[in-house]
């Protein structure tokens, strides 16, 4: 026969045991809860290094002009670093291709593909010294999305892109003009009206343009 003092303990014991289950379901539910709450991050931003800009003379493509920026330490301190100007031609046209790639990587990660295969996502914008082109005409569209440029791509949902674009010099000549480009993330921002204030800047980079 048990003693008052056994029952005591067993009490004890059982109650104890009872407790201690019960804070071991709200401790999993907590965790529970904050994985749902925290979910994995998504669209992390690209290291970028390097950004030509490859103009090609659309009636000699063996005339082309190259200009460069490059970050060398990548998410280091250091920022793009535009390296020399853009010397074009006056009344010539030329499509501009950008190439963007990350070469702390080796072989070298090719950002301008996977900005390609993220299109919905990503728009460049241009902004440059007024009347320096006969088409497009005007500053850029980074004061105003509307504003005139040749895109030459577009993404999934037919708005325009900026990895490939055409430009025409005008007569004038042009020393020690601007050409900045500014790329934009934009998940789920992304629209036919979207600007360039809209997401996120990847880079801004501006380039004295002299057309002679």
């Amino acid at each position: 026969m048990k003693t008052t003092a056994n029952k005591i303990i067993g009490a004890f014991k059982q109650h104890s045991l009872t407790a201690m289950l019960i804070a071991a379901m709200v401790m999993t539910g907590c965790d529970k809860d904050k994985d749902e709450e925290e979910p994995p991050v998504e669209n992390e931003e690209e290291i970028i290094t390097d950004v030509t800009l490859v103009f090609t003379n659309a009636s000699n493509p063996d005339e082309v002009v190259k200009a460069k920026a490059e970050d060398p330490d990548g998410d280091g301190v250091a920022e793009l670093e535009v390296l020399g100007p853009i010397n074009l031609d006056t009344s010539k046209t030329y499509n501009l291709t950008m190439e963007i790639f990350n070469s702390l990587e080796s072989p070298a990660e090719n950002i301008g593909a996977e900005i390609s295969e993220e299109d919905d996502e990503h728009q460049i914008f241009f902004s440059f010294t007024p009347d320096a082109f006969a088409t497009p005409v005007g500053n850029g569209n980074i004061d105003k999305a509307s504003d005139a440029i040749t895109y030459n791509d577009k993404d999934g949902n037919g708005n325009s892109l900026g990895l490939k674009t055409s430009w025409t010099t005008s007569s004038k000549v042009v020393s020690g003009g601007t050409f900045t480009v500014r790329l934009q993330h934009q998940p789920d921002v992304k629209t036919a009206t979207s600007g360039a204030s809209d997401g996120d800047t990847d880079f801004e980079l501006e380039f004295v343009l002299n057309i002679k």
